[in-house]
C-alpha cells in the first residue's frame, strides 16, 4: 500500500490509500472498497453518492414498471372496451419482459459503465410513458396495440438489475449487504408511489385525464438522468464475469433459490400489479386510492426481512414468511366470499409485510448457501463468483410471479367466475414453497447440517 501518493492533476490525494485517478467522462481508475485507507479518505462518500442517485433512478424505473398495474383498472372510464382476460395481460406483460431483461440489463454496466448506463436506462423510461400519455386517448385502439404498448413499460424492470450491479461495485463486503437492500427497498417503493400518485394527477378540471399518468415521468425522468450525468461515476475496474453465471446456473442451488425467490419477490410483484384491478372488480364501491398500500408495506418490510434474517439465519425467516403468506391469503378468501373489504384489506396487507420481508430473507440465504463447505482460498474466490451469478438468475427467474399470478387469476375468473381458485393454488405453491426451503436448507439431517444459512 502506498504512503505518499503524487498530486498530479486529475488524481485525487489519498493519504496510505491505493491511488484514485479521474478521468474525463467521470470515469475513475483504481477504485478498490477492500481498501480501508482509500475507503476511509474518499471511498465511501463517492460510494453513498452513487447509492443515492441510483435509488432515484431505480425507485423511477420500478414506478413506470407498475405503471399499468394503477393504469389498467382505470382504462374503461377512459372509454377502452377490455375484458377481465385482456386487462390481466396488460398488467403481466410488463412483469414478462422486465424479468426477461434483466439479466442483459446486469451486463450492460461493465460494458458501457454504470453511470452511462444509468443515463441510458433512464432516459428509455421516456418511450413508455410518452407511448402510454399517447395511446390512453385513442379508446379506438385495437388491444394488440394496447399491448405492445403495456410491453414497452418492461424496460422498468431491467433498471433493477443494472442498478444493483452497479452498486455492488462500489461497496466493500461487509457493507455490500446493506447498500443493496438500501438501493432494493428504495428501488420497491416505485411501486407504491406510483400507485399513489397516480389516481391523484389523473383527475383534471376536464376529468379523466389518463395520459398524465405517463406524462408525469418526463420531468422526473430528465431530472434523474441530468443528476446522473453530473454526479454519477463510471468504474474503469467494474468487470462482468460471465463465468459466475455459468457455475451458478451448474449449481442446483441456483434454481432452488431462483423457485423460492419466485414465492417471494414474484408474489410481491405479481400481487402488487393485479392488487389495483382486484380492489376495482372485487369491491368497486371503495376508492382505489388505498391500493398503494400493499406495495408501500411489502418494500418497508424488505430491509427488516434481512435483518432478521442476518439475526435468525435467511431460512428461518422464510419459511415463517411463506406461513404468514399462506395464512394472509387463506383470509383474503374467506374475505372475498364474505365480501368484506376490511377483512380483504387486512389480509392482502400481511401477505405484502411477508412478501418484503421474505424477499430479504432469501437474498440473505444465498452468500450463505454458497460460502457453505468453502476448503481453501481459490474455492472460496470461486463460491463468491457463484453467489453472485446466482443473485442475477434469482433476481430475473422471481420476477416471472409477476407475469404468473394475474395470468393465473385471468384463467381461474374464465374457467370459474372468480379469482378463489388461483387463491388456492398459491396456498398449495407457498406451502411447498416452505417445505423445500425448511428439506434443503434448514433440516438437520440435510447437507448443511446445523449450519445456519
Amino acid at each position: 500500500m502506498a504512503t505518499q501518493l503524487a498530486t498530479d492533476a486529475g488524481t485525487t490525494p489519498v493519504l496510505d490509500a491505493a491511488p484514485l485517478t479521474h478521468r474525463s467522462g467521470r470515469w475513475i481508475d483504481g477504485w478498490n472498497p477492500e481498501d480501508g485507507g482509500q475507503w476511509a479518505s474518499v471511498g465511501r462518500a463517492i460510494a453513498r453518492r452513487n447509492l443515492g442517485l441510483s435509488i432515484f433512478a431505480e425507485f423511477l424505473g420500478f414506478a413506470v414498471w407498475a405503471l399499468w398495474s394503477i393504469v389498467v383498472p382505470q382504462l374503461p372510464a377512459a372509454g377502452f372496451v377490455l375484458t377481465v382476460d385482456q386487462m390481466f395481460w396488460l398488467i403481466a406483460l410488463p412483469s414478462l419482459v422486465g424479468a426477461t431483461l434483466r439479466i442483459p440489463y446486469t451486463f450492460a454496466v461493465p460494458i458501457f459503465g454504470g453511470r452511462n448506463w444509468t443515463i441510458v436506462s433512464a432516459l428509455l423510461l421516456l418511450v413508455p410513458t410518452i407511448a402510454l400519455a399517447v395511446a390512453v386517448q385513442n379508446p379506438q385502439l385495437g388491444f394488440p396495440a394496447l399491448l405492445a404498448v403495456a410491453a414497452l413499460a418492461g424496460v422498468g424492470g431491467g433498471n433493477f438489475a443494472s442498478s444493483m450491479a452497479n452498486i455492488s461495485f462500489f461497496y466493500p463486503e461487509k457493507e455490500k449487504g446493506r447498500a443493496l437492500g438500501l438501493n432494493a427497498a428504495g428501488g420497491n417503493l416505485g411501486t407504491a408511489a406510483v400507485q399513489f400518485a397516480v389516481p391523484l394527477v389523473i383527475v383534471g378540471a376536464a376529468g379523466l385525464e389518463l395520459e398524465r399518468a405517463g406524462l408525469m415521468f418526463v420531468p422526473l425522468v430528465l431530472v434523474a438522468a441530468l443528476l446522473a450525468w453530473r454526479y454519477m461515476d463510471n468504474l474503469s475496474n467494474a468487470k462482468a464475469d460471465p463465468r459466475s453465471y455459468g457455475v451458478a446456473a451448474r449449481s442446483r442451488n441456483t434454481w432452488i433459490i431462483s423457485f423460492i425467490y419466485i414465492g417471494t419477490f414474484g408474489s410481491f410483484i405479481g400481487f402488487s400489479g393485479a392488487f389495483p384491478t382486484l380492489l376495482k372488480n372485487q369491491f368497486p364501491e371503495v376508492t382505489m386510492s388505498i391500493a398503494f398500500a400493499g406495495a408501500l408495506v411489502g418494500s418497508i418490510a424488505r430491509p427488516l426481512g434481512g435483518m432478521l434474517a442476518d439475526k435468525l439465519g435467511g431460512a428461518r425467516v422464510t419459511i415463517v414468511a411463506f406461513g404468514v403468506m399462506a395464512t394472509g391469503v387463506v383470509c383474503a378468501i374467506f374475505a372475498l366470499r364474505a365480501h368484506a373489504f376490511g377483512p380483504f384489506l387486512a389480509s392482502f396487507l400481511v401477505l405484502f409485510v411477508a412478501t418484503g420481508a421474505g424477499n430479504g430473507s432469501v437474498y440473505r440465504m444465498i452468500p450463505a448457501v454458497f460460502r457453505f463447505g468453502a476448503t481453501d482460498d481459490e474455492d472460496k474466490a470461486r463460491r463468491v463468483k457463484a453467489a453472485a451469478g446466482c443473485l442475477g438468475i434469482a433476481g430475473a427467474v422471481g420476477a416471472f410471479g409477476g407475469f404468473l399470478i394475474p395470468r393465473g387469476f385471468a384463467v381461474s375468473t374464465s374457467a370459474t367466475g372468480n379469482i378463489q381458485a388461483a387463491l388456492w393454488v398459491i396456498v398449495g405453491l407457498y406451502l411447498v414453497m416452505s417445505v423445500t426451503t425448511w428439506a434443503v436448507y434448514q433440516r438437520r439431517s440435510g447437507s448443511f447440517g446445523a449450519t445456519v444459512i
